[in-house]
């Protein structure tokens, strides 16, 4: 039994959370597309899904994480049309299609480390469960749940009286991302299999299938995965509310008249969106070809952390605008608090043993676990952290602490020094990327630009050449 409550999506409520299975929560969430570099915006989803599995790790349960790699079925155009983002970028780049989904999901999981977001105990690439998709399409097809058009394998939405209760939308009703494609029956019906084009350059991913050679489409690959690594039940699926109308309503749809298991999933958490000039980064005009990115925090004097940092000030549900100002005092704030627990640790250290903790203190350390179990409330959470720094209590003892529950949010406090990278070494990565660049290829550029940020190097870019600087 666990005291957490959650807001869950499907019944736009705060619930008391307990996992089907004693002892064990299954949690899936919505992984990227491979075909760029993830910005800032794209990580706030996965900050969310880590503060949720530490938190339940914290009630004392077992967790199984999946997270989901789409290196193949995500069209340009949410309707089903367009092309495939992975195709399109190995187009422009000159190379395939597998080495951008290798290079940019390299990168997405370097720049989870650097925020402290755990790996998950599974990463399920779509083009490594071809078979578990065509599968559960099959399931569909004998159920009579879909129809075949000279584009694909679509699913009927009108079969399925249930959909849309996730996003409060009827088949019937269109809205901006679906539309009448040729051939299908009513807007909001989606592919299951699209079939690969009989005219132009032959696509470099897709695979035979009982209704031709073609590729998955986006949504299945979601429901197959999941279900066939946490089973046909799972507690918790976690995303961007962007997902909420589109993406996640189909996973839905699929997974329940698929399985037969209703619901299939117990809670839906999303996290809201990041702004930038009042505007979700993706769509946000001023960075249209460059939304920023982790790399971009250095020149403000701003780490990974403190941006994780940041993104605690407001709660997973709240939209967050993304200012410099801002980001900087984050940055203040954690360092303030870091600086209190290494100065503890001194303390300690000469004294020989913490100071024991006060029954102000565990009043304190209870307060900030209440904050968390009421839907993940990071911003009180930080508040109860600040209280603790000020209590008069010994230094040591306020350290320890700050230092504990700094680690259940993912905040290390404490920790060495990033070690100082050879200069040779660093010299050499600069090179190769200002070669990468003259020779325009942009996805290796950007890899190691990232690399060196990893290293904590910071670049500035001139027409001659790249100069660089330590972080």
């Amino acid at each position: 039994m666990t005291d957490l409550k959650l807001y869950n999506t499907l019944s736009r409520s705060i619930e008391p959370f307990q996992p089907r299975t004693p002892g064990l929560a299954r949690v899936y969430s919505c992984g990227p597309t491979v075909y760029s570099r993830q910005h800032l915006g794209n990580m706030r989803p996965y900050v969310l899904a880590d503060l949720l599995t530490r938190v339940l790790r914290w009630e004392g349960l077992d967790v199984r994480h999946v997270i989901n790699i789409t290196d193949v079925g995500h069209l340009t155009d949410d309707a089903d049309r367009g092309e495939d983002k992975l195709e399109l970028a190995a187009q422009a780049s000159g190379t395939s299609a597998l080495e951008i989904a290798r290079v940019w999901t390299e990168l997405f999981k370097r720049d989870l480390a650097l925020l402290n977001v755990r790996a998950p105990d599974v990463w399920a690439r779509a083009t490594e469960h071809i078979s578990e998709q065509l599968q559960m399409i099959r399931m569909l097809v004998e159920k009579g749940f879909t129809y075949l058009t000279s584009d694909g394998v679509y699913f009927d939405t009108s079969r399925d009286p249930g959909y849309g209760a996730l996003s409060r939308l009827r088949a019937s009703l269109e809205h901006g991302r679906v539309g009448n494609e040729q051939g299908k029956r009513n807007p909001a019906d989606f592919a299951l299999w699209k079939l690969s084009p009989t005219h132009g350059p032959r696509r470099q991913l897709e695979w035979e299938s009982p209704w031709g050679v073609g590729f998955p489409g986006w949504h299945i690959e979601c429901s197959a995965m999941a279900t066939k690594h946490l089973g046909p039940h799972i507690d918790i699926h976690t995303g961007g509310v962007d997902h909420v109308a589109v993406h996640h309503t189909n996973e839905i749809a699929q997974a329940e008249n698929a399985l037969g298991s209703r619901p299939w999933v117990q809670f839906w958490m999303h996290g809201a969106w990041l702004l930038l000039d009042g505007d979700k980064i993706s769509k946000s005009r001023q960075h249209e070809r460059h939304p920023p990115n982790l790399d971009d925090l250095s020149p403000l004097g701003v780490t990974p952390g403190g941006f994780r940092y940041y993104l605690y000030t407001a709660h997973y549900r709240s939209p967050l605008s993304l200012s410099g100002e801002a980001l900087r005092g984050a940055e203040a704030a954690r360092r303030r608090l870091r600086a209190l627990v290494r100065a503890g640790r001194a303390e300690s250290h000469a004294e020989g043993d913490a100071a024991p903790r006060s029954d102000r203190l565990e009043a304190l350390r209870a307060k900030f676990r209440e904050a968390l179990r009421d839907d993940l409330d990071a911003p009180r959470a930080l508040a109860v952290l600040w209280q603790i720094a000020e209590q008069p209590e010994p230094l040591s003892a306020r350290a320890l602490l700050i230092r504990e529950l700094g680690d259940v949010i993912g905040l290390c406090f404490d920790g060495p020094a990033p070690a100082v990278e050879d200069d040779a070494l660093v010299e050499n990565l600069v090179a190769r990327r200002n070669a990468a660049r003259e020779a325009r290829d942009f996805a290796l550029s950007d890899a190691l630009r990232a690399e060196l940020f990893a290293r904590g190097v910071v670049l500035e870019d001139a027409p001659g050449g790249s100069t660089w600087r330590r972080a």
